[in-house]
């Protein structure tokens, strides 16, 4: 088959689309497929014209509204570019985002066109302060999840967690299939740790939805427990400059280190001991299965994706959102007891080889493409 990942954000942007997408390419090559990869380049901005219309809602009810008009921008320019640069025809189209799928249905309407769907830009906007819970922006963004379903040949998303949010918004949830992340084992290099100081990692966008709030507090608590410690966050984002004034106010500053952004965090975690990131929602969490796959000891909160991935106490350690007490005692049980520390480190890294690999994802992927041939 000949087939297009049709990606939005460039594949090497952080996040999930870009842990698994670009390297589905190689085994489905190597099977005598077809495959490539078309994303929107960042340096694309307002240069698109045409109408948008939807067939199952009025966008225009939302315009005037940052966030709309923005979004609605973005799926023209989107538009613009696909126009310009998408000129073969293929078999099947499988599309990361709403703007990619939806673009690539109206340009391709004779082509079978599936959509993953990796996260939910509404409550990100919600969490980060961005947009009200209810508000126009967010019946817009949750608006385009029934625009999906109705134009589109198939929508995958990446955990249970994740299908039974959607099913608010579509008329046949059932029909929704999962396929969770699937990473590729030879990225991932785990190394043998002999730490004096037990040393905490976290990557992901400084951005409120993370709980890199609650994670500092957690750590101020955990230092006046009298535990030594380091903690290393790699990523970036608009609230790093109260991160790192946080860590001056709890009296951690020179515990902490900022990296900022990395392209390949993965050749950096096998190196540390225990990653810890207390988001306040996920719909998978594929840093949590990149850390397993490093072999460390995770900590994370009860929500979505995460815990699905974390079987608490068996495969690491799972806490309430913005509980920072039960956080640092999580955090305290892994300083404190190394051998407990790597029994969960070696359960994680066990279940991600078997759960999240990238040959398993193949295989399912290959198995849908296959009932649209």
């Amino acid at each position: 088959m000949n087939i297009l990942q049709a990606l939005f954000f460039p594949p090497e942007q952080p996040g999930g689309v870009s842990s698994m997408v670009p390297y589905l390419v190689e085994p489905f090559v190597e099977m005598g497929w077809n495959m490539e990869l078309f994303s929107l380049p960042k340096r694309i901005r307002g240069k698109g014209t045409e109408d948008v219309d939807f067939r199952t809602f009025d966008w225009r009810q939302y315009a005037g509204r940052p966030v709309v008009d923005k979004y609605v921008q973005t799926y023209k320019d989107y538009l613009w570019w696909s126009r310009m640069r998408v000129r073969q025809t293929y078999d099947l189209i499988h599309a990361h985002h709403p703007i990619a799928a939806l673009v690539m249905k109206r340009l391709f309407p004779d082509t079978p066109v599936i959509a993953t769907i990796h996260s939910s830009y509404e409550r990100e906007l919600i969490l980060n302060g961005k947009i009200a819970e209810g508000g126009p922006e967010h019946r817009f963004l949750t608006s385009l999840y029934g625009e999906m379903e109705q134009r589109l040949d198939g929508l995958i998303t990446v955990s249970h967690s994740f299908k039974t949010y959607l099913s608010r918004y579509t008329s046949n949830p059932e029909r929704i299939r999962v396929i969770p992340n699937g990473f590729d084992e030879r990225r991932f290099r785990p190394v043998a740790r002999d730490n004096a100081v037990p040393q905490f990692i976290t990557v992901c966008r400084h951005v409120p939805a993370k709980g890199l709030d609650v994670l500092l507090a957690a750590c101020a608590e955990l230092k006046k427990r009298g535990h030594p410690f380091m903690l290393h966050l790699i990523g970036d984002g608009p609230i790093r400059p109260d991160l790192e004034r946080m860590t001056v106010e709890l009296n951690i500053y020179e515990e902490t280190c900022f990296y900022g952004y990395m392209l390949h965090p993965e050749q950096f975690m096998p190196f540390f001991d225990i990653f810890v990131l207390p988001s306040r929602a996920e719909a998978f969490g594929s840093v949590f299965a990149e850390a397993a796959l490093c072999r460390l000891a995770l900590v994370g909160t009860d929500v979505g994706g995460i815990a699905e991935q974390i079987e608490n106490g068996v495969t690491g350690i799972l806490v309430p959102v913005d509980d920072v007490n039960a956080l640092a005692d999580a955090m305290e049980r892994l300083v404190t007891d190394p051998d407990y520390r790597n029994k969960l480190a070696e359960a994680a890294w066990l279940k991600a080889k078997r759960t999240y690999s990238l040959g398993r994802a193949v295989e399912q992927l290959k198995n849908v493409y296959e009932s649209y041939a």
